[in-house]
């Protein structure tokens, strides 16, 4: 079974290429995590948010690395850090192309 971890929060920026190069080495971090599979990385200037939706194999690591990522997010000054975790039907989700 694998689950699901959406987070957001308000970002005023950088977004693009920008975002990039300001998250490359956070990124690196993050892949090096127990447990995960993959994350997507979102972000929207339009709105000013940014965040990430994360695929988990286990429920344990997911709830690990969320209490992690928002004590991390709160130490950067970040603030309104919303989070969600989904349990992933992955028969459904491979009908409709899921990479699981």
């Amino acid at each position: 079974m694998k689950y699901l971890l959406q987070v957001d929060f308000p970002y005023s920026g950088p977004f693009g290429s920008a975002f990039f190069d300001a998250m490359k080495e956070l990124a690196e971090d993050i892949a090096t995590e127990n447990g995960l599979v993959y994350k997507l990385w979102t972000e929207n200037e339009k709105t000013q948010e940014a965040g990430g939706i994360y695929v988990f194999d286990n429920l344990d690591d997911a709830n690990r690395y969320l209490e992690k990522h928002t004590q991390r997010l709160t130490s950067f000054g970040f603030k309104d850090i919303k989070s969600k975790v989904f349990v992933i039907n992955e028969a459904l989700s491979t009908i409709t192309k899921a990479s699981l």
